[in-house]
């Protein structure tokens, strides 16, 4: 039924279905943490292809195997094959009327309210994991990495989990280097 709901309510394609995603597999069911799902949302944007579909692939397959994955995209596919079908025949129909193009044009401004709420959450988890100072430096470079350089976002995010695994890395090697010297003391 998560999948189901998002594949009817996911308009705009994947992306703005993904803070729909959030709110089923997060808030309503707790099959995931907000840091579990922000981290399968990064990898999932690396990987080729649809994201509502990854992500709905993966959290059916983390939760009921084989079957859950099958179930899951399923569930998210279907919605929008029959609405497509039973819309754009009628839409075509009624292509030209001021009713159909205002429709059109006023969803845009709530899917990109959406997606507004969504990078707010996730900044707020980024304040809280590694401050504000790195945050925002983060959101900057990539801001301007993205818009003004045209760097591909996978890129970025591949760069960026790098730096988050060394840096990782790097803390635990010297956290470790202290215990074994605290113990060689003693």
């Amino acid at each position: 039924m998560a999948f189901f709901r998002v594949g009817i309510f996911g308009y705009g394609g994947g992306p703005s279905s993904i803070p729909l995603v959030h709110k089923e597999v997060v808030d309503h069911y707790g099959w995931f943490t907000d840091d579990e799902f922000g981290d399968l949302l990064a990898l999932g944007n690396t990987l080729p292809g649809p994201i509502a579909t990854k992500l709905a692939g993966y959290i059916g397959y983390r939760i009921a195997g084989p079957f859950g994955m099958i179930n899951a995209i399923l569930a998210t596919i279907l919605p929008s094959i029959l609405a497509m079908i039973a819309l754009l025949t009628t839409l075509s129909m009624y292509k030209d009327k001021a009713w159909v193009q205002g429709m059109t044009k006023a969803v845009v401004p709530v899917v990109g309210f959406m997606l507004a709420q969504l990078t707010w959450q996730f900044t707020k988890k980024s304040k809280a994991g590694m401050g504000w100072t790195q945050a925002i430096v983060i959101i900057v470079l990539s801001l301007v990495l993205m818009e003004f350089l045209k760097v591909h976002p996978g890129i970025i995010i591949g760069l960026l989990l790098l730096y988050a695994w060394f840096g990782t890395w790097g803390s635990s090697k010297k956290k470790q280097d202290e215990y074994v010297k605290a113990s060689g003391e003693s």
